[in-house]
């Protein structure tokens, strides 16, 4: 079975709060060019082991979905590994797992990409697999329909028996009101359950092609030497006309939300306030780090050092989005606190800092303790081809992953405050989540009253 998996945000952050130019600037070394049909090639060379990891990008996600067929962008993901007539049914995961490799996919709301990490003298072999997809998938209505309940069980899974996925589905859904990115990217279950064969054909025919995909190749291999490759088995695919990719925006949240959801399978409370935040924002990267990032951040020493309120505390930011994005806070309560009293922490928490910003100390903290995790992110095989390709999917450019530590030398204290003011003040109000348990466990604690509720889910 694919396993929808969303891409590591917390990795990314790390890397888009790296201090000074001259300690990590060109450590990628990203090489890039373009085939004659599109086809967008970036190649990261890493010579310490002979592997690599091929990665291909397609630019649709689920937000490119039409209304009433969510889903499908996912289902398509899963559809993809059907075969073609060179490689059928089953036949690709194992050859690649034959060659000694390991091989999957994911789908987001802005992209759709599969990879495969083999040993270098293979990859040939699996770009040779990975092109022939690219324009030849062959579908059955069995396979359609067979395919079509592992997604529905997926969906059951991973969400529907999750309490938080279920929470964090309907705060979304709130948050972005009137936009793609308020559909879950696995579909709703009743549109999942009419997708058709003819629908995940179409918009393979549509979105799949070489003028609409980044190939991202990194490991034991220079841009001189994949270039052959790339012409080869990717140059001969013809480009053809993409459609735009229209999405309205979302509308605006003028009055605070609150979404409660009570289960029987929730031991403690959490809260989570969530805003809707630019893209793009280094400033809002570092306000995430020092408001939440780890165990000295702000919100986890107050409120679960200091003053024992919670047993856990954090915030995220993902700057990498091809529309807008969201920031949040979370926090679940210690054993005796009731969630009002957390909530009223967090919210002086959040005042705080959008009133007094942040310290110089604490932006170098953050730079520093960002540069000590890159170094994993560095020297990872498959990470710096996700960094980029999720970049490049999402309208940004090489040179936006190369020039971040200088941005991010530039970056003062002004800067993130501003930042912090312009998000917790701003014109559009939060998105408050209560994940609680269901009443008579002998958990729960007082709960706050809904003054905009969007619905209680039982």
């Amino acid at each position: 079975m694919r396993v929808l998996r969303v891409l590591c945000a917390p990795l990314l952050c790390l890397f888009l709060c790296l201090p000074g130019r001259g300690a990590v600037a060109k450590t990628f070394n990203a090489e890039t060019f373009s085939l004659s049909n599109g086809l967008q090639v970036v190649v990261v060379p890493n010579h310490r082991a002979p592997v690599v990891s091929q990665m291909i990008w397609y630019k649709f996600g689920a937000a490119d979905e039409k209304p009433g067929e969510s889903g499908v962008a996912h289902f398509l993901e899963h559809l993809m590994f059907k075969g073609t007539e060179k490689v059928p049914d089953g036949a690709f995961s194992l050859d690649v797992k034959k060659m000694g490799g390991d091989d999957n996919a994911f789908t987001t709301q802005d992209y759709t990409a599969f990879y495969q990490n083999v040993p270098r003298a293979r990859l040939a072999k699996v770009m040779e697999m990975e092109a022939d997809r690219m324009k030849n998938l062959t579908l059955t209505e069995k396979q359609v329909t067979s395919e079509r309940q592992v997604i529905i069980e997926e969906r059951r899974q991973r969400t529907d028996n999750q309490p938080q996925a279920r929470l964090q589905e309907q705060m979304t859904s709130a948050l972005f009101v009137n936009s793609p990115y308020g559909t879950p990217v696995i579909g709703w279950l009743s549109e999942m359950e009419q997708l058709t064969r003819a629908e995940a054909l179409d918009y393979y025919h549509t979105w799949y092609a070489p003028n609409n995909a980044i190939l991202v190749v990194s490991g034991d291999i220079t841009a001189q030497e994949l270039k052959p490759l790339a012409e080869k088995y990717y140059g001969a695919i013809p480009a053809q006309k993409i459609p735009p990719r229209l999405r309205p925006r979302p509308a605006p949240i003028v009055a605070p939300v609150q979404v409660t959801l009570r289960n029987a399978r929730v031991g403690r409370p959490v809260v989570i306030k969530t805003w809707r935040a630019p893209r793009g924002s280094d400033a809002l990267s570092v306000l995430s780090d020092i408001l939440g990032g780890d165990s000295t951040a702000r919100l986890y020493k107050d409120l679960v050092v200091e003053r024992k309120l919670a047993t856990e505390a954090g915030a995220d930011y993902d700057p990498v989005s091809l529309n807008e994005t969201s920031f949040s806070v979370y926090a679940s309560p210690a054993p005796g606190v009731s969630v009002d009293k957390l909530r009223a922490a967090i919210d002086d928490e959040i005042a705080k800092i959008a009133d007094k910003g942040v310290t110089g100390e604490e932006l170098k903290t953050s730079q520093k303790r960002a540069l000590a995790g890159f170094t994993y992110y560095r020297d990872s095989l498959q990470g710096p081809g996700t960094l980029f390709g999720r970049a490049l999917c999402d309208g940004f450019s090489t040179d936006y992953i190369e020039d971040t530590p200088e941005r991010l030398q530039k970056l003062t204290v002004k800067d993130v405050a501003e930042a912090a003011k312009a998000l917790f003040d701003g014109k559009d109000k939060p998105v408050t989540g209560l994940l609680l348990p269901a009443k008579g466990s002998g958990n729960e604690g007082p709960v706050p009253r809904i003054s905009a509720p969007m619905g209680e889910i039982r």
